[in-house]
């Protein structure tokens, strides 16, 4: 993917999702273009992220906090906390699913955002946001669904790429916080890519010391893209 291949946008300040006390800025690639499809699996690995139909990686001008990270999937092994995480879940069942909105998804999503995201302005989830921001026509995305019993826990949404998954978002069961089931569910996505013989599970971005996702550092090993270079995450780095 070249920079003449398509083009690219610079949206106008937004308030941060990360910090509340500063400002953000995003690249998004032209989403009426007829590439995009073609193109996304190379701006994964070129820091970008797929919201919605839009494909964007943050371009703020004071703050290089958020990191784009991947599990090289082959290298993985989990620790002795993920392991005890998969023994925990034994009795989730896992199964990959069409990309399609059910009522039942939509009533989960709306419990966690109510517990996860209360006065956040997510809140007030509609079915029409939920597609919006997690589905998107061009993409190959998939659903993986944790059930227990037949109960739907939580879904992993997962972009299928040639070389590599992308983990979109993952919502669960608010109740059920003690089983740690977003650590699950990336556990079984790179389950999902190893089988697959594929290279990357893509995570998203990465900001030390936050709260809400400083969690992607405990699977080793991890690799960052730092000035168009992807490298291994060192012990430094999670300090």
């Amino acid at each position: 993917m070249t920079a003449a291949s398509i083009r690219l946008y610079q949206t106008a300040e937004h308030p941060c999702g990360y910090w509340h006390d500063r400002a953000a800025r995003d690249l998004v690639l032209d989403p009426r273009d007829s590439q995009l499809p073609s193109l996304y699996a190379g701006a994964l690995a070129m820091g970008f992220r797929r919201s919605g139909e839009h494909v964007y990686r943050p371009y703020c001008a004071q703050c290089k906090a958020c990191i784009s990270v991947r599990i090289p999937v082959a290298r993985f092994r989990p620790n002795r906390s993920q392991r005890r995480c998969l023994r925990r879940n034994q009795d989730i069942d896992v199964r990959v699913v069409a990309a399609e909105r059910t009522t039942e998804h939509f009533v989960l999503y709306q419990r966690y955002l109510q517990s996860r995201h209360r006065h956040g302005g997510m809140d007030e989830a509609r079915p029409s946001d939920f597609d919006a921001f997690l589905k998107c026509a061009w993409s190959p995305t998939r659903f993986l669904e944790m059930r227990r019993g037949g109960t739907l826990m939580g879904v992993a949404v997962t972009d299928c790429l040639p070389n590599a998954l992308s983990a979109v978002y993952t919502y669960f069961e608010p109740d059920a916080a003690a089983r740690s089931l977003g650590s699950f569910a990336i556990l079984k996505q790179i389950e999902w890519a190893q089988r697959a013989g594929l290279e990357h599970l893509y995570l998203g971005y990465w900001i030390q010391d936050h709260p809400k996702m400083d969690y992607k550092s405990s699977f080793h090993p991890l690799e960052k893209l730092e000035r168009g270079r992807w490298s291994n995450l060192d012990t430094s780095d999670r300090t």
